[in-house]
């Protein structure tokens, strides 16, 4: 069974010329600190594994199986932020337990992970204590001896010093203090990110191959670029995401999810940058994955619409046991959910699918204006999607209130995103104008998103005023709260034609410069 530790340490080094002769300064001069307590010298043994490329240690992601000091086990790290990483804990034993194996699956894929560096380190752990004797943070001196366990590699030595702050300790201010006082001793930050990136520099076999630069690339400043740089971040924060949603961090599934969309719109709104007849089957796969996606994410929303709806009325309208059956829909519906997420992330199509994405990345399918100057093509992309979104909200305002009408604003909502992805793909490019066209795109989105809750919503409520009847519990709530709903789309239909007005105005095609 796997358990999470955040980390918020610091690491650092004494400069060259200091190396033999600094010692570690006093402390307790240090505000907060009154004490330092030594705990002992603790004696580690950990083995580092990689891919043959070392796909980890390029997303700064660490494992490890450690033996000797009071953790040992498997250790996996991701990075959350400078100085700060979510350190993912299993029972020490022979091979990579699978919970942790799950979590590597975007990256490694059908790698194979090996062993690629032994760290042997002599720890001196010092507990920083406050006034009151609680823990404030913990310093270790590390005596690090590393062994590349690559063909050719070589060894290495040093010393550093790590401080953490303790469980349930978030100031960060503490270690600033600690920071300046080291620094007064001649300590400086390391200049490594992690021990094992230290040491695969240092014991990296001779000659060891670099990536090959990519021949074909289009220059700076061009359509090509630019276009290629935002597919590149979203294909990263898709397999970033993956293990995040396995983890069932807070809003990860919708990142997730938006990373998809965000591929998918860019391949279409930049059709003239990148061959859709090479995306195009990457957009229908990308598709697939955001409505697999959408399961547990809908879900989620909907539930808490719902129960948002209930926490507002008066208890005298709550008439029978209303927060139970939502209680007991939404768990059941969720069970479901989470283990298609989990199903998918598993699937050979989908690790097929962030394959093709490298693979187009390497090799992009660019088209001629891929070497045009980056703002015409683009303005020019992200005014086409508006025109775009254009038509489809005219088609809808024109249609009368109903289904048909519903169907029509549920079309317009995803060209609205749609026209919102590219104006914020553009914004590096386009600058300010661009970033206030995506705001007014994502007003009107958010309009026509609110109204498609509603549709959905009352689909959900309609079964739910079944199953209550059916129960023989009354359904005179559930049918408030389709009123509830039913009215607030029609607030929504209402609004729209002042928010689309606003964002209609013929001024933002001259601010892109189209």
């Amino acid at each position: 069974m796997a358990d999470t530790k955040r980390e918020i340490e610091r690491k650092f080094e004494f400069t060259p010329a200091d190396a033999e002769t600094a010692q570690l300064p006093d402390l307790t001069p240090v505000a907060g600190i009154d004490k330092v307590a030594g705990q002992g010298v603790a004696e580690l043994d950990a083995v580092y594994y990689d891919t043959d490329d070392l796909r980890l240690d390029a997303a700064s992601v660490t494992l490890r199986r450690r033996t000797g000091g009071s953790d040992a086990g498997w250790h996996l790290k991701f990075p959350v932020a400078a100085g700060v990483r979510d350190e993912i804990r299993a029972p020490l034993s022979d091979r990579l337990p699978r919970s942790l194996a799950a979590l590597l699956r975007s990256r490694v894929r059908g790698a194979q992970l090996v062993p690629v560096v032994r760290l042997l380190s002599s720890r001196d752990v010092r507990h920083l204590l406050a006034e009151d004797g609680s823990l404030l943070a913990e310093l270790s001196i590390d005596t690090v001896r590393a062994e590349g366990l690559r063909a050719g590699s070589s060894t290495a030595a040093w010393t550093e010093i790590e401080v953490e702050l303790a469980d349930g300790v978030h100031d960060q201010s503490i270690l600033d203090r600690v920071e300046t006082r080291l620094r007064e001793a001649g300590i400086r930050p390391a200049a490594s990110p992690s021990k094992v990136a230290r040491a695969l520099h240092e014991t990296a076999p001779p000659n060891s191959p670099k990536p090959a630069p990519h021949t074909t690339a289009p220059a700076e400043g061009t359509a090509g670029a630019h276009v290629l740089a935002f597919l590149r971040t979203q294909r990263d924060a898709l397999v970033a995401l993956d293990p995040a949603v396995r983890r069932e961090l807070p809003d990860s599934v919708h990142q997730m999810r938006v990373a998809t969309r965000r591929l998918r719109s860019a391949f279409k709104t930049y059709a003239a940058v990148v061959d859709r007849t090479v995306s195009d089957p990457l957009g229908d796969e990308l598709k697939w994955l955001a409505a697999e996606l959408g399961v547990d994410r809908d879900q989620e929303v909907l539930a808490q619409r719902l129960k948002t709806r209930i926490d507002a009325l008066p208890r005298t309208l709550l008439l029978g046991p209303v927060r139970g059956r939502l209680r007991i829909w939404t768990v059941s519906r969720r069970t479901g959910s989470r283990r298609t997420t989990i199903a998918v992330l598993d699937s050979k199509r989908y690790l097929r699918l962030l394959d093709a994405l490298d693979a187009l990345l390497a090799a992009p399918p660019l088209l001629p204006a891929a070497d045009r100057p980056v703002r015409g093509v683009l303005a020019t992309a992200v005014l086409k999607d508006y025109d775009r979104l254009a038509g489809r909200v005219r088609t809808a305002l024109d249609l009368a209130p109903g289904h048909d009408r519903d169907l029509a604003l549920h079309e317009a909502r995803k060209a609205a995103k749609r026209a919102r992805y590219a104006a914020e793909a553009a914004a590096a490019a386009l600058g300010r104008p661009a970033e206030k066209f995506a705001k007014r795109m994502k007003a009107v989105q958010n309009v026509l998103g609110d109204h498609q809750d509603s549709v959905v919503a009352r689909d959900s409520l309609r079964t739910l005023a079944a199953q209550a009847h059916a129960a023989g519990e009354s359904a005179f709530t559930w049918g408030l709260l389709y009123g509830q709903e039913e009215a607030a789309a029609a607030e929504d239909e209402r609004e729209l034609p002042a928010v689309w007005a606003r964002a209609a105005k013929a001024k933002l095609r001259r601010r892109l410069g189209a």
